[in-house]
C-alpha cells in the first residue's frame, strides 16, 4: 500500500483530503505544520508528500528544502499545495525541491493522476537503481 504524507495546517483539509486518498487504497500521515512534516517524513518515508506552503513554524518552501537536502528523504516526491498562488509561487516552489505545484481548491481526480505519474517514476527509479 502506498503511503503518502499530508503537512496541511487546516484541520478541515487534512481530514477531506486524508479520507479521500483513503478511499483510493492510500495510507495516509498527517502532519499540520512543517517540523511535523519533517519528522513524520524522516521517520515514516512515506511514498509521496502532500505539502501545504503556507504552514506555521516553517513554511512550505523551507520544509521542501530541508527535505531534499536529507540523503534519507530527497528521493520522496513532493506536491506543494497553495491557496493563495500568486505569480511565481509554482516557479519558487520548484526551486525548494517540489516535484510539482497544484492550487486549492484540489482537482482531486488530477491530484490522484499527478500521484500516480509520480510513484510510477519513483517505482522505475527504484527498481532500476
Amino acid at each position: 500500500m502506498r503511503r503518502i504524507l499530508v503537512v496541511e495546517d487546516n484541520e478541515q483539509n487534512r481530514d477531506v483530503l486524508s479520507r479521500r486518498l483513503m478511499r483510493h487504497g492510500y495510507a495516509v500521515h498527517l502532519a499540520q505544520d512543517g517540523l511535523e512534516g519533517l519528522a513524520l517524513a524522516q521517520r515514516e518515508s512515506p511514498d509521496a508528500i502532500l505539502l501545504d506552503l503556507g504552514l506555521p513554524e516553517i513554511d512550505g518552501w523551507q520544509c521542501a528544502r530541508r527535505l531534499k537536502a536529507d540523503e534519507a528523504t530527497r528521493h520522496i516526491p513532493i506536491i506543494a499545495l497553495s491557496a493563495h498562488a500568486m505569480v511565481g509561487d509554482r516557479q519558487r516552489a520548484l526551486d525548494a525541491g517540489c516535484d510539482e505545484f497544484d492550487t486549492k481548491p484540489i482537482d482531486f481526480s488530477g491530484l490522484l493522476s499527478t500521484l500516480e505519474r509520480l510513484l510510477g517514476d519513483a517505482s522505475r527509479e527504484t527498481s532500476d537503481g
